[in-house]
């Protein structure tokens, strides 16, 4: 029997819709720029290279809803509205034409973003980690079981801030598509049932402050709402 020496930390997870049950996290993969009008708002060639990957951890995930602190150390949080894939068989090397066999389930997700902070990490040559992975930075709609989604590859993608519109498109205009974006992830690391991979954001991102809501959602799959709260 293992022994800690204090109690670990409870699992982080996200709610599923219509059930009690809850989805446990392992880690949480994103992909970047992924939508080629997004790449060209952030001043990047959307040519097809290969898709790059970043991390949150797993406990920055937290239910949408309801209301997450306005982050510290920034003056400029962005959202990014992104369709999240929930991972419920694992395996390494999956090949694109399998890869839709190892989804659990799908939901909508907004990756919170100090973009300040990630501009003065890409100045100087330094990781993401504190602009991408801070704590409530990865709110998630409660997942929804691929029988009752299927596996969108189109249908509209959108985010208002207050009622207004700032981002809307369509998920056929991502540059790499789920299997493509599974395989290529499971090329690195074995993927495992729990872990979430958001699957990059179309253009309009900007900036929101204490007091915005957050609302949106993805056609066929759910919506999602967060109201930003006062600084942490």
């Amino acid at each position: 029997m293992v022994r800690y020496a204090f109690s670990p930390a409870p699992t982080p997870s996200v709610a599923i819709d219509g059930s009690e049950e809850r989805f446990p996290i392992r880690r949480v993969f994103c992909v970047g720029r992924n939508y080629a009008a997004h790449a060209r708002e952030m001043g990047k060639d959307p040519d097809r290279e290969p898709p790059f990957f970043f991390t949150k951890p797993a406990d920055a995930v937290c239910d949408a809803g309801g209301a997450v602190p306005y982050p510290p150390l920034t003056d400029d949080l962005h959202f990014e509205m992104e369709l999240v894939v929930a991972i419920g068989t694992g395996g390494h090397d999956i090949s694109v034409a399998h890869a839709l066999e190892h989804v659990w389930g799908y939901s909508a997700g907004i990756d919170l973003t100090r973009r300040d902070l990630q501009a003065e990490a890409k100045e100087m040559g330094r990781p993401w980690d504190w602009a991408k992975g801070f704590d409530f930075s990865a709110p998630v709609a409660p997942l929804v079981p691929v029988a009752r989604t299927g596996h969108p590859a189109s249908g509209r993608i959108h985010l208002a801030v207050n009622g207004e519109t700032r981002q809307d498109a369509d998920l056929a205009d991502q540059i790499w598509p789920v299997p493509d974006i599974i395989s290529i992830c499971s090329r690195s690391v074995r993927l495992a049932p729990g872990d979430l991979i958001f699957t990059g954001t179309p253009a309009g991102v900007g900036a929101v402050l204490p007091g915005d809501r957050l609302e949106g959602g993805i056609a066929g799959v759910t919506g999602i709402s967060v109201t930003l709260a006062p600084r942490a």
